[in-house]
């Protein structure tokens, strides 16, 4: 579970959420351009501080303004995968992959390089990747320093559509066979009918909808997106 109660001013918006997601399976976070979504994973990750408020990820408190609570990024086993796979050039994928590991193989190394199809990919450089390839090895990276929850902020932004439908396959069985819960967050809906349990949509900042994917995706306001 996990629980967010939290506001944050921003230039163009004032940011409020205030929702609790069971973080079981995928919980997308849908919206347009601008309406607070990669915020949100910010806000949860440790990237951005709140203004007020607090988050509770399984009963352990990352962040309460009021008691003065902030646990930094690196320590809240939270997995964070961008729209850019921001991938160490000079390193091969297996150094990608276990950086900071002590050049130790992480617990669980052999299990989600195979449900990535990643293997073949271990000595290569990123340059000779293609841009799905990319994304998978750095779900991977994220997946390795054994996350209690993986974020994913736009990842097949910058992919053409066969990469798209392909990653969409490997995000779906992480949750099946490595029952790893994802927020996901995208604007395209689409994604959301393909792999979401879950939707919250977002609109300026505020949060307009929560729900069973099968539900949200009937309401008024996503009949424009169709």
């Amino acid at each position: 579970m996990l629980k967010l109660h939290i506001k944050k001013h921003l230039a163009s918006f004032s940011f409020v959420f205030n929702q609790d997601i069971e973080c079981q399976g995928i919980t997308a976070i849908l919206g347009v351009s601008g309406s607070g979504k990669s915020t949100l994973i910010n806000l949860i990750n440790g990237l951005i501080k709140p203004d007020i408020g607090s988050i509770i990820l399984n009963e352990v408190t990352l962040v309460d303004t009021e008691q003065n609570i902030f646990i930094s990024p690196e320590k809240r086993h939270i997995g964070t995968v961008f729209q850019d796979a921001l991938l160490f050039p000079h390193y091969k994928v297996i150094k990608n992959l276990t950086y900071g590991t002590n050049h130790k193989l992480p617990e669980r190394f052999n299990e989600i390089v195979d449900v990535l199809n990643i293997r073949p990919l271990l000595n290569r450089y990123p340059a000779m990747l293609s841009g799905g390839e990319k994304q998978r090895v750095a779900i991977g990276r994220a997946l390795l320093t054994n996350p209690k929850l993986l974020l994913m902020d736009e990842p097949l932004s910058a992919l053409d559509m066969p990469r798209k439908k392909e990653l969409l396959s490997y995000i779906d069985s992480l949750v099946n066979e490595l029952k790893i819960p994802i927020i996901y967050v995208t604007h395209n809906i689409n994604e959301v009918k393909r792999i979401a349990d879950e939707v919250a949509i977002l609109d300026q900042g505020k949060l307009y909808d929560y729900g069973k994917t099968e539900i949200i995706l009937q309401s008024d306001y996503l009949k424009q997106w169709l």
